[in-house]
Formats: C-alpha cells, sequence, structure tokens
C-alpha cells in the first residue's frame, strides 16, 4: 500500500518506521508527513508523542482519537516547508460524507534530535 503521506513508498517502507521507533525524522516536513499518515492509521499515541512537551499537556488523547477516527483521509498536499514550519492541506471526508481541506502553516521545534509538533495556524 502506497504511504498515506504522499510518498511514492510503501507505508511499512515510509511512514510506519517512524511511527514504530526505527526511524527518527530528520525534518519538520518529515514529521508532518508521519503525522498525517497517524491520523489515516489511527495512531494516537504517535500524535500525543510528538507534540512538543511545552503543548502536550493541553493535548487530550480522546480527542485527537475522535478526530482521526471520524474522518476519512485521502490526501496531503505540502504547500512550503521551510526549517521549522510546514504548510500543508491535508483533504479529508468528514462524517456526512463531505469532502473537507484543513489548511494549516504549523510550527515545529526540535529537541534533543527529535522534531516536534508545536501549534499551527488555520489558513484559507
Amino acid at each position: 500500500m502506497t504511504c498515506y503521506c504522499g510518498n511514492s513508498k510503501d507505508f511499512n517502507a515510509c511512514c510506519s518506521l517512524i511511527h514504530d521507533g526505527t526511524v527518527s525524522p530528520p525534518s519538520a516536513e518529515v514529521l508532518m508527513r508521519a503525522r498525517y499518515s497517524a491520523f489515516a492509521v489511527g495512531n494516537i499515541d504517535f500524535l500525543y508523542d510528538t507534540f512538543h512537551p511545552s503543548t502536550r499537556r493541553y493535548q487530550n488523547k480522546k480527542d485527537i482519537k475522535n478526530w482521526a477516527t471520524e474522518n476519512k483521509w485521502l490526501k496531503l498536499e505540502i504547500m512550503a516547508s521551510t526549517l521549522q514550519t510546514v504548510e500543508f492541506k491535508a483533504y479529508f471526508k468528514d462524517h456526512n460524507d463531505n469532502v473537507q481541506i484543513h489548511h494549516e502553516k504549523s510550527n515545529f521545534k526540535e529537541l534533543q534530535g527529535r522534531w516536534y509538533y508545536v501549534d499551527g495556524r488555520l489558513t484559507k
């Protein structure tokens, strides 16, 4: 199966290796792609654990799980990427089967050699 992140690799040779800790994402963009894949496969622990420690306490695993599982994730489109930011569009079908686009500019920080999602701003 082609990886959910938009890479042409198989999921088991791409984001799955990041999810299970075999490979550490080398950049903010690679972490963003792995987080999108985690939404697609419902890997709530990975999503929670990749929040930056300074913002993690504000997250709720139940809310993350609801968002991940109530939607059908269709496609990730990276619009722009810098060292610490990624602008993306995540396409999904909501519980009413309507296609939605989550367009966000996300901020990331590297801490002790690991990348973390800090926060994001919705974009129109």
